[in-house]
């Protein structure tokens, strides 16, 4: 008996208890944990998209290579909703962990073949893109669900909304042409037109095109310089 009151008696009272199995953050190096900590917010449970594209997607996970999707986790893209996650571009993850979740989300999603006999286009642009032509494409390809200038249709949201095209970048853009957003009904690079996948050259025009509908101060009735007068 006294050595059970000794033992209730050993740590101070108010005092939290050790917990054996607590995993200090930068030790966590489980898959399923991590991507569902620092992913799935913008992705979706188990990549199946949500305000971001869905990373489950294999025709996706076919055109990019690990080392451009690791680059994209560890340093961010400037100027869009894709923060960094590598502690040496001020994010909280280390190198083996951002290892763990590219690895992952390629060997649990990925579907091997998939694109065999398609001839993908590749996954960046390999010539600046001419923005006149792709007004033309996207006029072939995109228009009918996306409305003509890209303000919204039936099938499709508005694409050229300023505040949408300031939170992607061009890559973003391409990738999206590529492979589609399944998880909301939109088709990969073959499916716009039967019979008539696009082109390398096609998307790259299209790209630039969006690109080139940026504006400079997306959300604002007036530009910076005009608040400046005020």
């Amino acid at each position: 008996m006294l050595s059970l009151l000794l033992s209730g008696c050993s740590s101070p009272h108010g005092q939290p208890q050790g917990d054996p199995e607590a995993v200090a953050p930068s030790q966590v190096s489980d898959f399923a944990t991590l991507y569902s900590q620092n992913c799935a917010g913008c992705h979706g449970a188990q990549g199946r998209g949500g305000a971001a594209i869905a990373l489950a997607n294999p025709v996706y996970l076919d055109i990019v290579d690990e080392a451009s999707m690791r680059k994209v986790i560890a340093n961010g893209i400037h100027g869009t909703s894709m923060s960094a996650f590598d502690q040496s571009a001020g994010g909280m993850l280390t190198d083996k962990q951002i290892h763990v979740i590219t690895s992952g989300i390629l060997s649990n999603w990925s579907r091997k073949g998939i694109l065999d006999g398609s001839n993908p286009p590749s996954y960046a642009a390999n010539t600046a893109g001419n923005a006149g032509h792709g007004e033309l494409v996207y006029r072939t390809y995109c228009a009918f669900c996306h409305g003509q200038g890209g303000q919204g249709g039936p099938k499709g949201s508005a694409i050229t909304n300023d505040s949408f095209l300031a939170l992607v970048s061009d890559q973003e853009l391409r990738t999206i042409v590529i492979a589609g957003r399944p998880e909301l009904g939109a088709p990969d690079w073959r499916g716009n037109v039967p019979g008539k996948p696009m082109t390398n050259l096609e998307i790259t025009d299209v790209v630039a095109w969006l690109a080139s509908r940026r504006v400079q101060n997306p959300g604002q009735p007036y530009s910076a310089s005009n608040y400046a007068q005020h």
